[in-house]
């Protein structure tokens, strides 16, 4: 008997979740996904809708034979070939369930069904009569409850209750509730149907058409739902179902407002979703609640400086808990001198007050450039401003104007003798008039002997690192930049090579 105050996780993800357009996993997937749902501890794993097809009846077998630990379910509509075909895929298990449904809103009766209410009666009944032949353990399921006539609608699961039905589900199908209607609906269902059975509990099964569905399921427990049903990544039918892994974290961190226990091991969602993604193909979104990846990341600066002193200034969980990591933090525009110095504390970097300056300086110009700068990038900008020399001309800016029929000309706006100025060359291409700018500016004739263009990082906003060695009359002098754009970036590291010149 589950206690009163224990809320049962049902996870439908290799049912309904599997439902969602474009998923179409293999009956090995479903076994490696059963498993992982296993040391997740899930209290029910709905393995499939067996009389659906052949391979999802042997997905059904094969979890039902393989996988221990969760009681296994299967979907049947109630109609005898579906009940005995669930029985037949199950029967292999330790501890199974039948869930048996039927549709009780009327355009689902009128138009799909093309049943009257008194046919629905009583198919709803004689499902779960013959379910019963095979277990014990059934759950019955008024599919569309929320658009149904709730008095008819109760009038079926009260007598699905008396058929030996031990679970009344009550399905939002099409995530048409609102959590106010919702509750007032579920504790009719509660008082009309549950009433002082101990062996009956009431279960909701809710849909994110209106992106509600973790908010119906939570209010539920209000109304004395005591078994919730979604699917990982909230992944189901067209918006899809109520996230397993946000009603199970909501639960654990607002004990004061919900007052139930659960019995899943939480340090496995991160890894579930993971695995639930790799396998459907369908990506967990960046900011997702709990398993997103940003769900426990900090770029803001006031932010980074709250979570490097105690994580709990802005993160309401504990990431461990979910197998995530804490205080994840991201370097980009908006981070400040707290996140950059935890990043090179974390690095073993140590600089002095005047290179700190410089390198965190050079930081925030790419960081406005680029979504996130890594510990590839920092490194580079380190690198960059360790062997800085005094600048004799600053480069300050750059223009370089010119297409396919036009000699490129570049020009360079520095601050030489205290005072910027602007000088103009043209080459064979942007950067050697960039150079060529550039040896105006410096009054110098310094010869360019090598020129390497090295990548930091891959993708679209990659840095890359420029690296070039020039000769002034007998000595050499070698420049270094690193920068997103390979024309800046060349005529820094040409610049960076001429003030070594002195």
């Amino acid at each position: 008997m589950i206690p009163s105050d224990r809320l049962v996780i049902f996870d439908t993800t290799l049912r309904d979740g599997e439902q969602a357009p474009g998923i179409a996993l293999t009956p090995d997937e479903k076994v490696t996904i059963a498993h992982q749902l296993a040391k997740l501890r899930v209290d029910i794993l709905e393995a499939g809708f067996a009389a659906s097809s052949p391979g999802d009846f042997e997905a059904v077998t094969r979890i039902a034979n393989e996988v221990r630990g969760p009681v296994i379910a299967s979907l049947a509509r109630a109609h005898p070939d579906d009940i005995d075909k669930a029985y037949e895929a199950l029967k292999g298990a330790n501890n199974f369930r039948i869930h048996v449904f039927m549709s009780t809103s009327p355009i689902h009766m009128e138009k799909m069904l093309r049943m009257t209410p008194d046919e629905v009666f009583r198919a709803s009944v004689e499902g779960v009569r013959r379910a019963r032949q095979y277990t014990d353990d059934i759950e019955f399921s008024p599919q569309d409850a929320t658009r149904s006539d709730p008095d008819f609608m109760i009038s079926v699961c009260r007598a699905a209750v008396e058929a030996g039905a031990t679970t009344i589900n009550i399905p939002d199908t099409v995530g048409f509730a609102t959590p106010a209607d919702f509750v007032e609906l579920l504790q009719r269902v509660f008082k009309e149907v549950k009433g002082d059975r101990d062996d009956v509990i009431m279960s909701v099964h809710c849909h994110n058409d209106l992106g509600l569905a973790v908010a119906n399921s939570l209010s539920s427990i209000s109304a004395g739902a005591r078994q919730i049903e979604g699917a990982i990544n909230g992944i189901g039918e067209r918006a899809g179902n109520t996230s397993i892994e946000e009603v199970v974290m909501a639960v654990k961190t607002r004990q004061d407002a919900f007052g139930v226990d659960l019995g899943v091991d939480t340090t496995q969602l991160y890894e579930t979703s993971r695995l639930v993604s790799r396998l459907t193909g369908y990506p967990v979104q960046y900011n997702k609640a709990v398993v997103g990846r940003n769900a426990f990341a900090h770029e803001s600066g006031i932010h980074q400086h709250g979570v490097l002193r105690d994580k709990e200034t802005y993160e309401i969980m504990d990431a461990a808990a979910v197998g995530q990591q804490a205080a994840q933090i991201v370097l980009g525009k908006h981070s400040g001198r707290a996140g950059f110095t935890d990043a090179l504390e974390k690095m073993g970097i140590v600089l002095e007050d005047e290179a700190y300056a410089r390198a965190f300086e050079r930081f925030k110009q790419l960081a406005d450039r680029k979504v996130q700068i890594g510990e590839d990038e920092i490194r580079a900008i380190v690198e960059d401003q360790i062997g800085e020399t005094r600048e004799k001309v600053r480069l300050v800016g750059i223009h370089v104007a010119g297409g396919s029929d036009l000699t490129p000309i570049a020009t360079v706006r520095v601050v030489k003798d205290g005072t910027e100025q602007l000088f103009s060359g043209q080459g064979d291409g942007m950067i050697h008039a960039t150079f060529a700018a550039l040896r105006l500016a410096f009054g110098t004739e310094a010869k360019l002997l090598d020129y390497r263009v090295v990548p930091v990082t891959s993708g679209a906003d990659a840095m890359a690192e420029v690296n070039v060695v020039v000769q002034i009359d007998d000595r050499t002098y070698a420049g270094h930049s690193v920068n997103t754009d390979v024309v800046e970036g060349s005529a820094e590291a040409f610049a960076n090579a001429l003030n070594k010149a002195g």
